[in-house]
Order: C-alpha cells, then structure tokens, then sequence
C-alpha cells in the first residue's frame, strides 16, 4: 500500500551532477578556489602542469638563479633544491595576513623571482629531511 517509489536511473544521475556541479562552482567562487584560480594564472605552462600532477611547483630566484620547490601549503611549504631535484633547505617564510593558500603561493614564487636575498635574509629555515609534504589531491 505505501513504499518508496525509487527515482529512475537517468534522474539519480542528473541529481548526482547537479550536486557535484554545485559543489566546484561553490568552491571556485570561495576565497581558495579564488586564489587558487589566480596562482594558476601567474604560473607557467610547465609550472601549471607541474603543480596539477604533483601539487607542488618549482620557481628559480632571481640572485643566486637556485631552484626552489614550493609545495601546497601556507607555511613551511618551500625548499631549495639541487640539480639533481633533492631537497635542500627549507625555508619558511609568509606575507602577513589571513589569506588563502593560493595567495600565499603567489606571494612566496613573486618574492623568490624578484627578490630572494631579502626572502632569504627574512626566512626561517627548517630541514626537509623527514619532512613528508603531503598532497591528498591535486590543486591546480
């Protein structure tokens, strides 16, 4: 007399992707897909890519011409490394300010770009071995 009458497949499936597209475009229009969005724009193609497969990106600076990685994160996210891509140096540095993952990305690959004597003269250096950087999903 009563049940449940179950949705047909087709209209399950449309809900599932109604509720998915809602969700990324919520997300994109938050302040970290936001800046997330514009970190992507200010990276290279192979940076882009790079950051997409690995979630990190490698930047070169502007003094010494060193290679440095920086990981997904707002801190304790950046490291020097060699030619042969081991880690080096960790270097811990932020702008000042609440602000999204993306922002502070942006921040630290201008600061290392244009002026990394200062950034370096300002960082906290931590040793990376041991130090797991973990990528639960890709960012970019």
């Amino acid at each position: 007399m009563f049940g449940f009458r179950s949705s047909p497949p087709s209209s399950r499936t449309r809900m599932k992707a109604v509720r998915a597209l809602f969700i990324s475009h919520g997300a994109e229009n938050a302040p970290e897909g936001r800046s997330l969005r514009l970190l992507r724009e200010w990276l290279s193609p192979a940076q882009r890519e790079q950051f997409a497969r690995k979630g990190y990106f490698e930047v070169v600076g502007s003094d010494s011409g060193k290679r440095y990685r920086i990981h997904a994160g707002a801190s304790v996210n950046v490291c020097e490394i060699d030619q042969r891509g081991r880690l080096r140096d960790g270097l811990c540095f932020m702008p000042i300010g609440a602000l999204p993952i993306g922002d502070v990305m942006l921040a630290q690959k201008i600061a290392l770009e244009t002026c990394e004597g200062e950034v370096r003269s300002v960082a906290r250096s931590f040793t990376p071995n041991g130090f797991h950087f973990r990528q639960t999903r890709p960012l970019g």
